[in-house]
């Protein structure tokens, strides 16, 4: 029997069509809560024919452990950084995604960050309901401008919600959609440093490269106007934490609403889960029964049709898929 080992836990705990489509299959699933270590991959290594997964590390060591048996990483999501693409692409295994099924929730979800921000909600919640009632100022949306960074599928659905709260915006990719921009009166920033220097909120919706990593650091904060926040739906890598925390120590970052941490789940003593101005959710952004839904039966039929010996849906590297 085909053996699965699945670790998403989203498409483990919410309801659907796609658990059916597993079912059918005739599969051995092995369920694991993920994210899995290397060190946990690497237990589990070699006596699987897929991995159905979330944001585990798969190594080269994982993937090389795994042969010959290995036939299909279908990745649960969008982005593969923890995942050795190069070993894979190597080793002729095939690796799936699943790109446009999330960006509406992951761009509600940022926006929800920002009104927690610019609202003070969290504190008006906890003092309402220790029976204080305090009134706190806060900030309007409208006429703030809004900087994104990266103009994929959720940096765009970002821009559409942005008009509507009345907050012009300026982007910056590399890969730049000149037919929607001009539609959407997007203003295109010559570089990062750019951006930041004139958005009130900054929304973080790059991949992570080693060229992007901590792209946030002292540097690229001080350019910022004082008081401007930061929304990091992206990866927890993308910042340099330490200089986010000095930055909200001192007012010069106004906010950082983040759904992603360096390292996940974060220990209790992580220096931004108590930090000042600072809302950090468990990484659930794209976590909505519509979203999971649309994600989780990609990566499911993905999977069933790499099995199968035919093309999937998506898929990131170029490996011809083996029949079975």
């Amino acid at each position: 029997m085909t053996r699965v080992l699945v670790t998403t836990t989203s498409l483990q705990d919410t309801p659907g069509p796609h658990h059916d489509k597993l079912a059918a299959a005739g599969l051995e699933l092995v369920r694991e809560r993920g994210p899995l270590t290397e060190a946990r991959m690497l237990e589990l290594a070699g006596s699987f024919d897929a991995f159905l997964c979330g944001d585990d590390v798969i190594s080269r060591a994982v993937i090389e452990k795994s042969l010959p048996r290995l036939r299909v990483i279908a990745k649960y999501g969008i982005g593969v950084d923890k995942i050795d693409v190069k070993a894979a692409t190597e080793h002729g295994i095939p690796l799936t995604f699943t790109p446009g099924v999330n960006h509406t929730t992951v761009a509600e979800h940022c926006f929800g960050l920002m009104l927690c921000l610019t609202k003070l909600f969290v504190e008006e919640i906890n003092y309402t309901r220790a029976g204080q009632w305090k009134r706190l100022t806060g900030h309007e949306l409208f006429g703030k401008t809004l900087g994104i960074v990266g103009l994929g599928r959720i940096g765009k659905e970002m821009v559409i919600r942005a008009r509507a709260f009345g907050m012009p915006c300026i982007g910056y990719d590399v890969y730049w959609d000149e037919k929607f921009a001009a539609s959407h009166e997007i203003r295109r920033a010559a570089n990062l440093n750019d951006l930041l220097k004139v958005s009130d909120v900054v929304s973080l919706h790059t991949n992570l490269t080693p060229e992007t990593h901590a792209m946030i650091n002292p540097q690229s904060i001080a350019l910022m106007p004082k008081g401007a926040m930061l929304i990091n739906c992206g990866r927890g890598e993308l910042v340099d934490n330490a200089a986010i925390l000095v930055a909200l120590t001192s007012g010069q970052l106004g906010g950082y609403g983040a759904d992603v941490l360096d390292v996940e789940p974060p220990p209790a003593d992580h220096p931004l889960l108590k930090a000042k101005n600072c809302v950090i959710t468990p990484h659930v952004a794209s976590r909505t029964y519509e979203s999971v839904q649309r994600q989780a039966g990609m990566a499911v039929e993905n999977l069933l049709l790499v099995l199968a010996g035919q093309k999937p849906l998506a898929q990131v590297n170029q490996v011809p898929i083996r029949k079975p």
